[in-house]
């Protein structure tokens, strides 16, 4: 059965590349990107730069359990979810790919990358697209490089990219991602990192994006866009995503234990304190974690956004605690100046 929804899935590519082929103009979208997937976490995601406005709605794609792709230079954007709908239909990237390919004629223009929720990842580079041009699959000592013309297949991972100062560029997202430490969300924005600081597009910065899916872990469990960041027009894209990644943390993941700090007398007065300036806690400055100020510590984090961290015990994060120090030292100052 799958074989069959390939196949006709195969023939609406044909019908869909060749149409935006003929009639949509081709963007170029010069760039590096990196599509990986964690077999651990079952996560899949996409990071990527470009010299060129909100990249986000043009290269990366991604669904929960089935895959992701990055589809660049002059990019057909109908690679994303006719790639997608491929792979969940059984294809392997390698195949999706293939299949994309055999049927647009302006592939030599076009550079994809797309890793499945097997782990197998593939990427293209067309023979015309520009210097620098090419990528590298993972993994370790089987890791397979690839110009122009060639599919390369490898395990979990895939860079690309176009228009870059030189190889250098891919090189050393791939060797950033085998060794960072975290989750994908983590060694993604750290391969985009290493890759602009290895060369990167020759043209410069622009705009940046990362995507992580994983099924049911978006903010209330029915998202599955786990991580969703855009940089439309930046002068540091990458040192702009580096921030808007950790807000996302702040904010979006939930505490790690270890960060967990019990509210003792110095704490607690603290931060009796800081919501009786703020104006939600009208009790005494004592020291006292009791019920009265529990709940307005409760209200308080759910007023500054931190949601997903509020917790009905005597225990706080310290990420939470140092940010709750530094938006009171800042609304002191913008006190300060308004009088």
């Amino acid at each position: 059965m799958r074989l069959i929804l390939i196949f006709v899935i195969s023939l609406f590519v044909l019908l869909f590349v060749n149409f935006s082929s003929e009639f949509i103009e081709p963007k170029i979208s010069a760039t590096f990107s990196i599509v990986a997937f964690d077999p651990v976490a079952n996560e899949a995601g996409v990071a990527v730069q470009s010299k060129f406005p909100n990249v986000r709605p043009i290269v990366p794609w991604a669904k929960a359990n089935v895959g992701a792709i990055a589809t660049q230079s002059f990019a057909n954007v109908g690679y994303g979810p006719v790639g997608l709908a491929l792979l969940e239909n059984g294809a392997t990237a390698e195949q999706a790919l293939q299949i994309l390919l055999q049927n647009d004629p302006q592939r030599e223009i076009r550079q994809v990358g797309i890793v499945d929720f097997k782990g197998n990842a593939a990427s293209w580079t067309g023979r015309e697209c520009f210097d620098w041009a090419g990528g590298i699959v993972g993994y370790g000592n089987e890791k397979k490089y690839g110009g122009k013309g060639q599919i390369i297949v490898g395990k979990y991972y895939a860079v690309q990219g176009n228009i870059l100062v030189d190889q250098r560029t891919v090189e050393a997202m791939a060797k950033t991602f085998e060794e960072t430490k975290g989750n994908l969300a983590d060694r993604l924005v750290a391969a985009l990192v290493a890759g602009g600081k290895a060369g990167g597009d020759k043209r410069g910065e622009q705009s940046a994006a990362l995507l992580v899916v994983k099924k049911g872990a978006g903010y209330d469990s029915t998202m599955d866009n786990y991580i969703d960041i855009s940089i439309y027009d930046h002068p540091k894209p990458l040192e702009e995503l580096q921030r808007l990644y950790q807000l996302h943390k702040l904010y979006f993941f939930k505490s790690d234990p270890k960060n967990l700090v019990k509210i003792d007398d110095k704490i607690c007065r603290e931060l009796q304190q800081i919501m009786k300036d703020r104006g939600f806690y009208d009790g005494p400055v004592n020291g006292i974690f009791d019920e009265k100020t529990k709940k307005s510590l409760q209200n308080f984090m759910g007023w500054e956004n931190y949601d997903v961290r509020i917790r009905d015990d005597d225990m706080i994060d310290l990420e939470v605690l140092q940010d709750i120090r530094k938006n009171y030292e800042v609304w002191k100052s913008q006190r300060k100046v308004g009088k």
